[in-house]
């Protein structure tokens, strides 16, 4: 069978891959929840749900550098990657030896390909099928409730030193514009850097979000930013639920309500 990745690169599979390894922690998140633990035989440094994960497999390094005598070590059927998470030149040195999918997610939507994918791939379509339902119905009720709440002008760093925030094209962006927010920064590609000196300058914010992730933004962070920015009301948000995709998604529509009756 020939399947096409989020690349457009089309990959050949002979029979249901029974040995994988995943380069891409939230991606790990949704095998297991698709119930492809025992598959699992490698994972990154950054792979931490479930939290016994880097217990129970062979850790071969982290999204960025990985160890390959590890990974021959484990000798796997298929290794899984993303765009973002992993380097091109990651992707081009493993595809040499061995059968390797490429994600590349900045919508709920691909997230649901994705999931749709990974089922037909492993041969989980029934579990894939439950997951990307529940997904849609969580998806159809919050933008029922949030339909009629203030679109608010925000800003998401996701960085300290330098500060960077997160723009368009990204699956945060997407996700705030789920949220009804308006991504004072979304005209901007990517994760664009802002100087400490035009911090102050920011106007017009009602909303900063501090991600726990990639930086761990702290109440201490949150204080130092109050103060540079007095006129905007600051939180500390849970970074998973707005970039990681896959399985995370069916809970995080929950945390986006509890979100938005907090600010």
């Amino acid at each position: 069978m020939i399947y096409t990745d989020q690349l457009g690169r089309d990959i050949r599979i002979t029979s249901t891959p029974m040995r994988i390894i995943s380069l891409v922690p939230s991606q790990t998140e949704l095998l297991v929840a698709m119930g492809l633990s025992n598959c699992i035989v490698g994972v990154t440094k950054f792979c931490v749900h479930p939290k016994t994960i880097r217990k129970e497999k062979s850790v071969i390094g982290g999204t960025k550098n990985i160890h390959l005598d590890k990974i021959r070590e484990l000798d796997p059927d298929i290794i899984l990657c993303n765009k973002e998470e992993n380097t091109k030149e990651i992707v081009e040195t493993l595809q040499e030896e061995y059968t390797v999918h490429v994600s590349d997610i900045s919508t709920v939507e691909e997230s649901l390909e994705l999931i749709d994918q990974y089922g037909k791939i492993f041969n989980k379509t029934s579990q894939a099928a439950t997951l990307v339902s529940k997904i849609r119905l969580e998806l159809r009720d919050f933008l029922e409730f949030v339909k009629d709440k203030p679109k608010k002008k925000i800003a998401y760093f996701i960085w300290r030193k330098p500060w960077m925030v997160a723009g368009k094209g990204t699956f945060i962006h997407h996700l705030l514009g789920i949220n009804g927010f308006i991504n004072m920064f979304g005209h901007q590609d990517r994760y664009p850097e802002i100087s400490e000196e035009q911090l102050p300058k920011l106007k017009g914010l009602d909303l900063i979000l501090l991600s726990s992730e990639p930086f761990p933004f702290s109440e201490t962070h949150k204080n130092e930013v109050i103060k540079m920015l007095p006129d905007a009301k600051v939180i500390l948000v849970d970074g998973e639920y707005f970039s990681w995709y896959g399985s995370r998604l069916a809970e995080a529509f929950v945390y986006f309500r509890t979100l938005h009756q907090s600010s």
